[in-house]
């Protein structure tokens, strides 16, 4: 693999983020007419000018009085901004409701880009609970440029997943008491 470039290591960031905004609409058209009027609302309180488009400014000042500060990066900004327009329309605020609903504000440790595809995470972090996780982009993975325990192991994401659910069918299941 040596040689390959850090577009062709990282995959494409465009092709990821398609990815998402599909989930994302998906999503979206299957939630309860409630839950898209909070959508709506929340859209509006973000607008602060009423301008139908939501602001960086206007995403970060809204983001830290939710106290969602890991979802107020420029890079998340920047891969929400569709059409590269430097402002957030509904249809794009809906991708950032999903991602905020899924708890996906995974930035890379080393270049501080926004995981919308593959990544790496460190799994001795990942799988313990009182330490924050450690996700780095495919591209600093497989170019080294990042620093972390020595020792430990990265696994891609979609490893992680499968460890997880064979970590829980292993575990043993509770016993159920028949009254």
């Amino acid at each position: 693999m040596e040689g390959r470039s850090t577009a062709a290591m990282e995959g494409t960031s465009t092709d990821a983020m398609e990815g998402i905004r599909r989930a994302a609409g998906a999503y979206y058209d299957h939630l309860p007419d409630g839950k898209k009027k909070n959508a709506a609302k929340a859209f509006n309180a973000m607008d602060k000018n009423g301008d139908g488009k939501i602001s960086l400014l206007e995403y970060v000042d809204y983001l830290k009085k939710k106290k969602a500060t890991g979802f107020a990066q420029q890079s998340i900004f920047r891969a929400l901004d569709k059409d590269d327009n430097g402002s957030l329309d509904f249809e794009e605020a809906i991708v950032l409701f999903y991602l905020m609903n899924s708890g996906r504000d995974l930035i890379c440790k080393g270049c501080e880009k926004f995981l919308a595809g593959a990544y790496f995470s460190c799994s001795q972090c990942f799988f313990n609970a009182s330490v924050s996780t450690y996700e780095i982009c495919c591209a600093c993975y497989g170019g080294k440029k990042f620093a972390h325990n020595d020792g430990h192991i990265f696994c891609d994401n979609y490893t992680l997943l499968r460890q997880s659910r064979s970590a829980i069918q292993a575990a043993p299941r509770p016993r159920r008491v028949i009254h």
